[in-house]
């Protein structure tokens, strides 16, 4: 865990920069976070106790720079710093070190499997996932979570996070117009969770499903409102043949009402 060994007097998150101005080397490094918490912004949006940060510095000391993950997780923090949104995550201002943090490996390895893995153990984040679609031989997906002071492998594609109350797996997929393997959040049971342009796409069918359904109904009713009118038309004409015939009858001398 982390242990604070920090000065008295400690610079703001608006003193200190933003990250550490590494430019990123593949899409996949900020697609896969965005994806991640575009997914969250519906699933928690009536929660204001969280942040998913993407390529934000990691401050956990005032002279040593930031660690700067592809994307992290905060529970039990504001989700919102102010208007100006946070410009990094600071430990002595948030006293909350982050339970997820995400790395995605790209053609530059940058000690994803080493050093970074030391660093997230060290801090103390509970859940440190690694993500690499260029393996051949292993999972894509490493999920380590840390159990006594050191990281143990989790087993499994989704893998179930109790401490967040959410799963992280990969699977094939579309987002942003790319088919490919992505990263997503399951629920308990394995199922996946629907990106928003799924979920737009889901309400739009299920509107259309209950626009035909109304329209459907409608139609049951007009056809019901004309099999009324048909039989009151069968009644109105029976009841003329009757008094045609009565009338028939009465003008040979024969009293209908009184037939035999």
């Amino acid at each position: 865990m982390l242990e604070y060994n920090l000065p008295k007097y400690l610079p703001s998150a608006e003193e200190l920069p933003d990250s550490d101005e590494t430019p990123v080397d593949n899409e996949l490094q900020e697609l896969i976070p965005g994806l991640l918490k575009a997914i969250l912004l519906i699933l928690w949006s009536e929660r204001m106790d969280w942040l998913f940060a993407i390529d934000m510095g990691i401050y956990y000391h005032p002279d040593k720079p930031p660690i700067v993950p592809d994307g992290f997780l905060s529970l039990g923090v504001e989700r919102f710093y102010d208007e100006e949104l946070r410009p990094s995550y600071v430990l002595w201002d948030e006293n909350v070190v982050p339970i997820f943090v995400l790395e995605v490996v790209s053609q530059n390895y940058r000690k994803e499997y080493t050093t970074k893995l030391d660093e997230y153990e060290a801090l103390g984040v509970l859940y440190y996932v690694i993500y690499s679609s260029r393996r051949r031989r292993k999972p894509h997906l490493e999920v380590h979570k840390l159990v006594n002071g050191k990281y143990e492998l989790q087993e499994g594609n989704p893998v179930w996070l109790p401490e967040i109350g959410l799963g992280i797996g990969c699977e094939r997929g579309n987002y942003c117009g790319v088919t490919r393997e992505w990263m997503y959040w399951y629920d308990e049971q394995g199922q996946r969770y629907l990106t928003p342009a799924e979920q737009v796409k889901q309400e739009t069918l299920r509107a259309q499903q209950e626009t035909l359904r109304a329209q459907q109904e409608a139609l049951r009713a007009q056809q019901e409102a004309l099999r009324a009118q048909q039989e009151s038309q069968r009644a109105d004409v029976a009841e003329q043949r009757v008094q045609q015939l009565a009338k028939q009858l009465r003008a040979l001398g024969i009293d209908p009402d009184n037939l035999t």
